[in-house]
């Protein structure tokens, strides 16, 4: 459906064919395919080691050896991710001599950002687990995390080359809470409060995904602080003209344009050394082995192959359809030298139009991630109805689609991410500190379930394809918009929800005590 509605707004509100469309529709069946395979794959292969592991690792070893597997496990995990690579290969569309700190540290610092991220996952894991265990509040770490977020945004925000890195860290938090680590971390924390006995808390699985979102933040803008420190921006464009012999590195728009073997060792590497450390746990340490190996074996094979086929379906397919989409928007409003009689729209329309395909994209994409439905279910069940499946769900979509929106006016009109992201951040710490705990622990979660394996890629392209055409400094910060967007609706429906359910109880109380007036009277 959004492949769809891409082709759709193209053909029908832009009037701009669609390039190389048979090599996009065979790069849409791939992701379909690719990503139906891994998820099956997964679930086969992947997620019974983190079941056993996290049910038998306490029982056998002591505390900080369980708190060393879950943080090379929150490592692992990431680079497992399908979004990474897509966050990887933008790192080609970035132009050197605009952002000279964004384009090294997505290429020469690539394998290290990634590790960087990694580790915020795997420290969120550690967390995480001993919160499952202790059943500590999730507000004091929210505080936590957060301040030295924004201190650090803040300071990078000073540094005219360091604030272009603002938007990468904060999408990076967007990235990591994907189809790998949200279940298989979660497995491992929850099996690891259960053997505890601490696994009856309704809140049991909540707020690790959140301190998985916030840590790489912290991570991504210390790393770039010491690039900062030790490179200077100049060196970095000469030796990205260097490298590229002459040819425009900065129009270089061809990132997906990179040979099926190359991510095929991709699939393969991101997968297999996940396996091999998941296997070493359970056999040195546990020193068990897993029932129905067959099946585990068929399954891990089914997720490499799915992480194959979808990474190239990704590479030909959506991120291509999203970057043509995102890179012909602007030619409603203002005039582009790739397509004729732009601008196609009176300005405001035009502007108008541009914002509305945005929001319509992240509602869309949102309501379709089956991760949401399974939040929403257990959001109802844990609120006993009063928070229904339903109203989750439009909470969180709208979120997300005026989150997008948002992102995108940044870029139209070229507004510093610092200045959206503090004081929505500061409001979002108003919010938790007057909302109960459980609307606290689902509305800072509900934001992780929103960047899926389709979101991800496709809102990224779909951005930095926008920024190119409004020839913007980087095209990042949309996902952290669209991160915080469902935080505040989440937390306001709560709010509002609350207030609803207390009015009624004080109208029921009055009936009560009005009936109790008129027997006495009687």
């Amino acid at each position: 459906p959004l492949a769809l509605y891409l082709v759709l707004f193209q053909l029908l509100i832009l009037r701009q064919v669609v390039e190389d469309s048979g090599i996009i529709s065979l790069g849409l069946l791939e992701v379909i395919l690719g990503l139906m395979f891994f998820m099956e794959g997964l679930k086969l292969g992947l997620m019974p080691f983190g079941e056993v592991i996290g049910n038998t690792l306490p029982k056998k070893s002591p505390l900080p050896l369980v708190l060393l597997v879950a943080l090379l496990l929150g490592v692992g995990v990431t680079f497992a991710e399908p979004a990474i690579g897509a966050l990887k290969a933008a790192g080609q569309i970035v132009r050197v001599e605009k952002a000279p700190y964004l384009f090294t540290l997505l290429n020469e610092w690539s394998e290290i950002l990634v590790m960087v991220v990694g580790g915020g996952v795997g420290c969120a894991a550690v967390l995480g687990t001993l919160r499952f265990i202790y059943g500590w509040s999730l507000k004091p770490m929210i505080y936590g995390a957060l301040v030295p977020a924004l201190g650090l945004t803040i300071y990078a925000y000073m540094d005219p080359e360091l604030s272009k890195v603002i938007g990468l860290a904060w999408d990076c938090g967007a990235v990591t809470t994907g189809p790998v680590t949200v279940p298989l971390v979660l497995s491992l924390g929850i099996g690891i409060a259960a053997a505890a006995g601490k696994g009856e808390n309704n809140l049991s699985g909540f707020g690790i995904v959140t301190l998985a979102s916030i840590f790489p933040i912290i991570g991504v803008l210390g790393l770039g602080v010491f690039v900062r420190f030790t490179t200077e921006p100049q060196a970095i464009i000469d030796a990205a003209l260097m490298a590229s012999q002459g040819t425009d590195v900065m129009t270089s728009l061809a990132w997906y344009e990179r040979s099926p073997g190359l991510e095929v060792v991709m699939g393969i590497r991101a997968i297999l050394p996940l396996v091999l450390f998941l296997v070493l746990v359970l056999k040195v340490l546990l020193r068990t082995s897993m029932h129905h190996s067959g099946v585990i074996a068929y399954g891990i094979a089914l997720a490499i192959l799915g992480m194959v086929i979808f990474s190239l379906g990704l590479t030909y397919g959506l991120s291509k359809l999203g970057e043509q989409s995102g890179g012909l928007v602007p030619a409603a409003f203002m005039g582009l030298d790739h397509v004729e009689n732009s601008p196609l729209y009176v300005y405001a329309v035009g502007l108008f139009l541009a914002l509305a395909f945005a929001w319509a994209l992240g509602f869309g994409a949102t309501l379709a991630e089956p991760a949401l439905n399974a939040l929403g279910v257990t959001v109802e069940n844990l609120t006993n109805g009063v928070f229904k499946k339903s109203t989750l769900m439009i909470a969180v979509s709208t979120g997300v689609a005026c989150g997008i929106a948002l992102g995108l006016t940044k870029i139209i009109f070229a507004l510093p991410l610092a200045w959206i992201l503090i004081p929505l951040y500061l409001l979002s710490l108003v919010f938790t500190f007057i909302s109960t705990e459980e609307y606290v622990n689902i509305a800072w979660d509900s934001a992780g379930v929103t960047t899926g394996p389709i979101t991800v890629p496709l809102v990224l392209a779909m951005g930095l394809g926008f920024g190119n055409a409004m020839d913007a400094v980087e095209g990042f910060g949309i996902l952290s918009m669209a991160s915080i967007g469902p935080i505040l609706s989440v937390m306001a429906t709560g709010l509002l929800v609350q207030y609803r359910d207390k009015r009624q109880m004080l109208r029921d109380q009055a009936n009560l005590a009005g009936n109790a007036g008129e027997e006495v009277l009687s």
